[in-house]
């Protein structure tokens, strides 16, 4: 950037500050090239609002000549004529030459068919292909610009219902598991014994659910987030459930819809949040509507939970063994942790995800507990209850079945365990039984 934008920018920081929505701008200066989408994920995790648009400014310094032109005209477009005119104020006019953006593929998000249950039903009387019916929808109408949208061949129509949702696909989905054990020196961060012994029983029973399960072991945390990427690029219109399951150290940060963090084999970690924003429905269209999975087993924290006491009716009790362990580790305090305070303006645009559940082994801000021999208490739990009850119970059931039964266990006889999930499910969900 020219030390004359710098000088700009510098200026006039404060005021920028307080009145940029980096939200809005993001997609703009993604088509336009001025940032990749690992830096806007960058940004997005640096926290609330305001310290969003301080990172952006910071990092836009670094962008080259064309950047603060750039972004002049972002803002321009999303509205912000007063700090155009803020940051154009005593300054020599900028001109651009015409560039083509980045070859961004922007699909246009359609609401998902669905069938009413008079539909069904014909069709299972008549054994013949039925095709969607549109139904009414909140979601933006097509406009009268782009080609009509032509209905689909009825090769496999989706048949979700009111109550639960469809998970008759063969394969179901695709389930990525990543496994950190071995953590490079640098990193401060213990090895995870008993870590393979979780990712053997969850690869095994997520295969047994009809999932196609990929492995990953010992992912720093840019592997972490190419994988993700690799992930949501992928084809899901087939499928109807996709599965992220991540094996690590842990820690709590500061958040603005799912707490928490994991760390990836080299010390740096990947907030549990933008993890999640790889399979939502902007980013992975193909996955609109259908359920998004993610199971954490790493700790939320470094606090040690010692219950409180109840009636001896109340629980059977359940004690670990000695070598048990922690995925612990400190709350973040470098410099690029997340802000610890969370202003009203950095929820409030915020959209409430729709069709994902984030399963943790502990709630947040504290340890979960791991043996060196058996693996998670967790993971084992989760393992056990979904042999027994799959064929009968949906997952969110199931998961109040862990929650119970991993709280009745007690490490060294002292500390206590809860998990706990973060629930956007719209409906009920019962996994295929392959047994």
């Amino acid at each position: 950037m020219e030390e004359r934008h710098r000088e700009i920018l510098q200026r006039n920081r404060t005021s920028v500050v307080k009145d940029l929505d980096p939200s809005n701008i993001y997609d703009h200066l993604l088509e336009k090239g001025v940032f990749t989408q690992d830096m806007i994920d960058e940004i997005k995790s640096s926290g609330t609002r305001r310290d969003q648009a301080r990172q952006l400014l910071r990092d836009l310094e670094t962008r080259g000549s064309r950047a603060f032109p750039l972004f002049l005209l972002c803002l321009e477009e999303t509205g912000h004529h007063s700090l155009v005119e803020l940051l154009q104020a005593g300054a020599p006019p900028v001109h651009l030459q015409p560039v083509k953006p980045n070859q961004a593929i922007h699909p246009v998000l359609q609401p998902l068919p669905v069938l009413s249950p008079m539909d069904v039903v014909k069709q299972k009387k008549d054994n013949t292909p039925v095709y969607p019916i549109q139904r009414p929808s909140t979601a933006p109408s097509p406009s009268p610009e782009r080609e009509p949208i032509m209905p689909r061949p009825p090769a496999r129509t989706r048949r979700d219902s009111i109550q639960s949702y469809k998970m008759d696909a063969a394969p179901c989905g695709h389930c990525l598991i990543i496994n950190n054990v071995e953590f490079e020196p640098q990193s401060n961060l213990s090895n995870r014994k008993g870590s393979n012994i979780d990712c053997e029983k969850l690869e095994r029973r997520f295969k047994a659910l009809n999932f196609i399960v990929e492995v990953k072991t010992n992912q720093k945390h840019s592997q972490i987030k190419r994988e993700l990427s690799a992930l949501s690029k992928k084809d899901h219109s087939q499928y109807d459930c996709c599965v992220v399951i991540i094996l690590s150290h842990g820690t709590d940060v500061s958040h603005n819809r799912f707490p928490g963090a994991v760390y990836g084999v080299d010390g740096h970690y990947v907030a549990v949040q933008n993890i999640t924003n790889y399979l939502n429905g902007q980013h992975c269209p193909s996955l609109q509507g259908k359920p998004k999975l993610f199971f954490i087993q790493a700790c939320g924290g470094d606090e040690k939970d010692t219950g409180f006491e109840v009636s001896p009716d109340e629980v059977k009790p359940s004690f670990g063994e000695k070598d048990d362990q922690t995925d612990a580790i400190p709350m973040s305090s470098s410099s690029d942790s997340l802000s610890m305070s969370d202003e009203p303006d950095a929820r409030a645009t915020l959209p409430t995800p729709s069709d994902i559940l984030v399963s943790y082994s502990t709630f947040p801000g504290y340890v979960s507990w791991r043996d060196a021999q058996a693996g998670t208490w967790y993971v084992e739990t989760l393992d056990r209850i979904l042999e027994e009850n799959v064929a009968t119970v949906d997952l969110v059931t199931m998961l109040m079945m862990v929650n119970n039964e991993v709280s009745q266990n007690s490490a060294k006889g002292l500390y206590k365990q809860m998990p706990g999930s973060f629930n956007f499910l719209r409906k009920r969900l019962y996994f295929q039984n392959q047994a």
